[in-house]
């Protein structure tokens, strides 16, 4: 071979290897968001996914991962899981390595087939509570509290006010769904340990008549009331309790309640009502300005920009920085191609992450995806969300001891 030949040879080598190089320098990180758009879950589809895409702008105008830009499949499921399994499908053939659906029904339908594909399904404040459990949902990532997580830190929080709550009479007033059933076996554990009264009442769906419901509530002459639905049927829970002479201030809501729903029912009307939050609402934080000057400011995002800022946008936002610190920490250590096993360790590699003080410290394990389960309680002051407490991780011995044993049950497919 003579020294010409194997400078070709070499030069050849060497370009292939910079090609490949920058092909994987540029590759594109493929994302599904797709979203209940017109029948259930309209009250807060629209306004957390342009939180999820604005932000991903963000992060494509300011150069990406490690120079990896992203591309994001958006597309309606209706609340239909058939739908959402057909959707599924078709992005990961298209190559997809996150799923996210805001929708219980279709998330839990999908569990199997993600377990199998290996595939990364985000379930933040939907799906099942039990998740959580890494060891048996190992590619399923609630990474924000649950609903189960929810509950305990309001009554966590009634507990700190009050001085305990031994004696009180607590009514949890809640949609006939599994949504609504969902945290009244931990809620009565809790009650027997700490010798308050629950009393459940029912209203039927979609929810927007709970009259008899709420005569029953008025009888009863509880203490503190939770309200447990969403969209509609919360502004009718709202309307109810205060037409029945319910204080708004000794009222606790799940954490679907933002602004839009207190607009609806009148800035004044619920001033007092508090919520369980996960993330803060207001754009008064360098993730949001960024957004704002970068993406809305110069016409690259997606939606009405005076909701930049709202509850359900910065739950799109939280989502996305939640996913994407995964995608980082995944590409530092195992490098491009990002696969769903690479993502799925990127997630648990995750340790106090909080973007800039934006969320609660997140942190994943394989143990624990539900990252911690932080929460905090906020205010209605009539114009805004005001914090009344610290962000808090409540009575996670019995949400795990509640989760472990509904996981048991769970059959991994085969």
């Amino acid at each position: 071979m003579t020294k010409r030949t194997k400078l070709v040879r070499f030069t050849a080598a060497l370009a292939a290897v910079c090609l490949t190089a920058v092909a994987q320098a540029q590759e594109v990180i493929k994302f599904a968001l797709n979203h209940d758009f017109t029948k259930v879950y309209t009250f807060g589809a629209v306004e957390f996914s342009q939180g999820q895409r604005d932000y991903l702008t963000l992060l494509n105008e300011e150069g990406g991962i490690r120079g990896h830009r992203f591309e994001v499949f958006v597309r309606d499921h209706g609340n239909e899981p058939q739908r959402g399994i057909e959707l599924y499908t078709r992005a990961r053939d298209e190559g997809a390595v996150y799923f996210m659906f805001l929708s219980t029904p279709v998330a839990n339908a999908l569990i199997p087939r993600v377990l199998q594909d290996r595939m990364v399904l985000g379930t933040p404040l939907h799906g099942r509570g039990d998740a959580i459990v890494g060891e048996v949902f190992p590619y399923v990532f609630p990474m924000m509290a649950t609903y189960w997580s929810q509950a305990t830190r309001l009554l966590q929080y009634i507990d700190d006010a009050q001085g305990g709550l031994k004696g009180k009479k607590i009514a949890f007033v809640h949609i006939d769904s599994p949504f609504g059933r969902d945290p009244i076996p931990l809620m009565q554990k809790l009650a027997a340990q700490k010798s308050f009264e629950l009393r459940t009442f029912a209203y039927p769906s979609p929810g927007n008549e709970q009259s008899a419901a709420w005569s029953d509530v008025r009888r009863y002459r509880p203490d503190f009331v939770f309200i447990w639905g969403a969209g509609n049927s919360q502004i009718v829970s709202v309307r109810e309790a205060v037409r029945n002479g319910i204080d708004p201030a000794k009222i606790l809501s799940v954490v679907w309640l933002a602004e839009t729903d207190m607009k609806n029912l009148g800035e004044s009307t619920a001033i007092g009502i508090k919520r369980a939050e996960v993330v803060p609402s207001g754009r008064n934080h360098p993730i949001l300005q960024r957004i704002l000057q970068k993406v809305v400011t110069a016409g690259k995002g997606v939606g009405d920009p005076a909701v930049v800022g709202n509850t359900y946008y910065n739950m799109g936002v939280a989502d996305m920085l939640i996913t994407t610190e995964a995608v980082r920490l995944a590409l530092d250590k195992f490098g491009p191609p990002l696969t769903g096993d690479k993502l799925k360790a990127g997630f648990e590699m995750i340790r106090n992450f909080d973007a800039e003080g934006f969320l609660p410290p997140v942190t994943i394990t394989e143990q624990d995806h539900q990252g911690g389960g932080y929460a905090r309680v906020s205010q209605w002051d009539g114009k805004a969300w005001v914090p009344v407490s610290d962000w808090a991780a409540s009575y996670q011995d019995l949400v795990w001891e509640e989760a472990r044993a509904s996981a048991a049950k769970f059959q991994q497919p085969q």
